[in-house]
C-alpha cells in the first residue's frame, strides 16, 4: 500500500540516463518503488501520462537566508519545481552575528517584526526550523558574516589574532551544520579581504569536506585575475571549488568565457576540484551600493549615507575607476533597471536613463540620490543590468562541470513579502532552462537540463538521497508538461509564475497539486 502512486509518466531520473516510462510509488517521505505499479494500491493515484517526472530541483545558489524566516512558503520556487535551496552565498549569511548586528545588515532583510536574537550559526538554523520552510534548505556560512562578527565596521587590516577568531567561528559553523563556505569578493568586506584571510577560512572548509563557493573579485576587464585567485586558493588549501555565476560581465574581452573554461579545465588536470554554475539569463542583478568605491562603503551604512550627502565625496564616487558594472563607465544607463527600493517603489522597473530624465538630473546623480533616499535600508536596494552575453551562457551550459541556479530569493506574494523582487529570474529560472534553452533552442537536451539541477548539484554538495529518482530516496518530485513549460516573467513583470508545472512534492507531501500551490510546508533544514 502506497500513499501516492504517480503513474505512467516519462521518468527523467536526474543521472543523465535516457528517460523511460514508469510509475513512482511513495510511502511516507520516501520513494519506495519505481517500475510497473499497475496492480498496486495507493491512497492517491496521479495520472502522469504525457508528463515528465523528475527529482525535485536543487537550486545550488540562493540568497533566501532571511526571506525564508519572514515567510517560509517559498511559492516562487515551488511553483517552478524547486524543492531544495542552498543559501548563504556570495559571502552573505544570517550567521554568525556580532553583538551589535541588526536586521539591516542581513541580505534580503525585510522588517516584518522578526527579532534578530540569534548569534551563532546553529542558533540561526534553529530559528529557520521554527519558521517551517516549505523547501529543504542547506546553508553555507558567509565570509562577510564571519568577518563582520569579529571586526564589525572596523576597516583596518585583519590581525593574526582576528583571523584566528574567524577560523574558530568557521569551525563552529561547520560543527553546527554548514555545508560550505562562501565569499563575495566584489562586496564589502570581501573586497578588502587579503588572500591570507580567505585561505585560512577555506582551509577549514577543506578539512570539513565542505564546498567553497566564490563570487570572484572581477569578471570583466580583469576577469583572468579574479578566476586565477579562486583557482589558486583552492589549489593551496585543497578545497572543492564552486565558482558562482561564472559568466563574464559586460566589458570583458570576447574570448573571456572560452579562456576561463580553459583555465578551469587546466586546473582540473592539475588536481584542483573545480566546478561552476550559471544564471540562465542575460540580466545580472546586485545591490546598488556596490556601484560605490570601496572607501565609500567603509564603516557601514551610516557612514556611507554621510558621505553620500557630501558634494565633494559624491564627485569622487562618480570617478570610481573600477565600478562593479562597466555599463556605468560607458553610460549605458538604459540597460540598468531599478529592481527593489523601499523609498522609491514607484520607480521600480524603470531604467536609469528614464529615472534621470524624470528627475531632471544626470543618471549617476540619480543613482546617488536614490541611494541617499533609501536611508538605513540601503544594503537591500537592488538593480539589474543587461550585463551577460547569451553566447557565454550557452557555452557554459554545454560543459560537464556546469550547474544552473537562480541567484535569487524565495518569495511569496501572499504575505509579508508581497511585491518584493529578488531578481528577474526568481519566478522562472527553471522554466527558462527547460523551455527556452532545452526545448526551444536545443542548447542541451531536456535530460541534460534536468541533470544540471538535480544529480549534479546533489553530488557536488554531498547531499544523500536527494536529487535522484530511485527507490529509497526522499520523495522530492516534480511533474511538468515538457511541451508547455515556459518562463512568463519579464523585466516589466518579474513576479509572473511560469506555465507547465503540474505537481511538486517535498518529502512526500504535495506542495503543488494540479498546478495549484497549497499551504503545505514540509521542507527540512539539512545539516552537513
Amino acid at each position: 500500500m502506497f500513499d501516492t502512486i504517480i503513474s505512467g509518466g516519462e521518468i527523467i531520473d536526474g543521472t543523465g540516463a535516457p528517460s523511460f516510462v514508469a510509475d513512482v510509488g511513495i510511502a511516507g517521505d520516501r520513494i519506495t518503488a519505481l517500475g510497473d505499479l499497475t496492480s498496486a494500491t495507493a491512497i492517491n493515484r496521479i495520472d502522469a501520462s504525457g508528463l515528465t517526472v523528475t527529482p525535485g530541483f536543487i537550486d545550488i545558489h540562493t540568497h533566501s537566508d532571511f526571506t525564508l524566516l519572514a515567510d517560509g512558503r517559498a511559492d516562487s520556487q515551488l511553483c517552478q519545481g524547486v524543492t531544495t535551496e542552498v543559501i548563504g552565498q556570495c559571502g552573505f549569511s544570517c550567521a554568525p552575528l556580532g553583538r551589535q548586528a541588526g536586521g539591516s545588515q542581513l541580505f534580503g532583510y525585510v522588517d516584518v517584526g522578526i527579532p534578530i536574537n540569534w548569534r551563532s550559526f546553529g542558533e540561526y538554523l534553529e530559528q529557520l526550523e521554527r519558521a517551517r520552510p516549505a523547501v529543504n534548505v542547506a546553508a553555507f556560512v558567509g565570509h562577510g558574516a564571519i568577518h563582520s562578527a569579529i571586526k564589525e565596521n572596523d576597516s583596518s587590516p585583519s590581525t593574526a589574532n582576528e583571523i584566528d577568531a574567524m577560523v574558530r567561528l568557521a569551525e563552529e559553523a561547520f560543527d553546527e551544520g554548514a555545508w560550505g563556505f562562501s565569499t563575495g569578493l566584489e562586496y564589502w568586506p570581501g573586497i578588502a579581504a587579503p588572500l591570507e584571510e580567505i585561505a585560512a577560512l577555506t582551509t577549514v572548509t577543506a578539512k570539513r569536506n565542505g564546498l567553497y563557493s566564490t563570487h570572484v573579485r572581477n569578471r570583466d576587464v580583469y576577469y583572468d585575475l579574479g578566476f586565477s585567485e579562486a583557482i589558486a586558493t583552492a589549489r593551496h588549501t585543497n578545497a572543492k571549488l564552486q565558482i558562482s555565476h561564472i559568466q563574464p560581465k559586460f566589458g570583458a574581452p570576447a574570448m573571456a568565457m572560452q579562456h576561463t573554461l580553459e583555465m578551469l579545465y587546466r586546473a582540473g588536470r592539475e588536481g584542483v576540484d573545480v566546478a561552476f554554475d550559471i544564471i540562465p539569463h542575460d540580466w545580472n542583478h546586485t545591490s546598488m551600493v556596490s556601484v560605490l568605491p570601496m572607501w565609500a562603503r567603509e564603516g557601514g551604512t551610516t557612514k556611507t549615507l554621510e558621505r553620500l550627502k557630501d558634494p565633494a565625496l559624491r564627485k569622487r564616487m562618480k570617478e570610481n575607476p573600477r565600478p562593479m558594472w562597466r555599463l556605468v563607465t560607458v553610460g549605458r544607463w538604459n540597460d540598468i533597471v531599478l529592481l527593489h527600493s523601499v523609498a522609491n517603489v514607484d520607480l521600480i522597473g524603470m531604467n536609469f536613463s528614464d529615472i534621470a530624465q524624470l528627475r531632471g538630473v544626470d543618471p549617476f546623480d540619480a543613482v546617488l540620490d536614490l541611494l541617499t533616499e533609501e536611508g538605513e535600508a540601503l544594503p537591500q536596494m537592488m538593480w539589474t543590468s543587461h550585463s551577460f552575453n547569451d553566447n557565454d551562457i550557452c557555452m557554459c551550459m554545454r560543459e560537464a562541470k556546469c550547474m544552473v541556479m537562480s541567484d535569487t530569493l524565495a518569495l511569496s506574494q501572499r504575505g509579508p513579502l508581497k511585491g518584493l523582487i529578488g531578481s528577474l529570474s526568481g519566478y522562472g529560472w527553471t522554466a527558462r532552462l527547460l523551455g527556452h534553452y532545452a526545448r526551444e533552442r536545443g542548447i542541451i537536451s531536456l535530460t541534460e537540463a534536468v541533470n544540471r539541477i538535480t544529480v549534479r548539484p546533489a553530488e557536488r554538495l554531498g547531499l544523500v538521497d536527494r536529487g535522484r529518482l530511485r527507490a529509497g530516496a526522499f520523495a522530492d518530485v516534480t511533474v511538468f508538461n515538457p511541451k508547455l513549460v515556459h518562463d512568463e516573467s519579464t523585466v516589466l513583470a518579474p513576479l509572473s509564475s511560469p506555465k507547465g508545472f503540474i505537481h511538486v512534492m517535498v518529502n512526500g507531501c504535495f506542495a503543488v497539486r494540479d498546478g495549484v500551490r497549497n499551504d503545505v510546508q514540509s521542507g527540512h533544514v539539512l545539516r552537513h
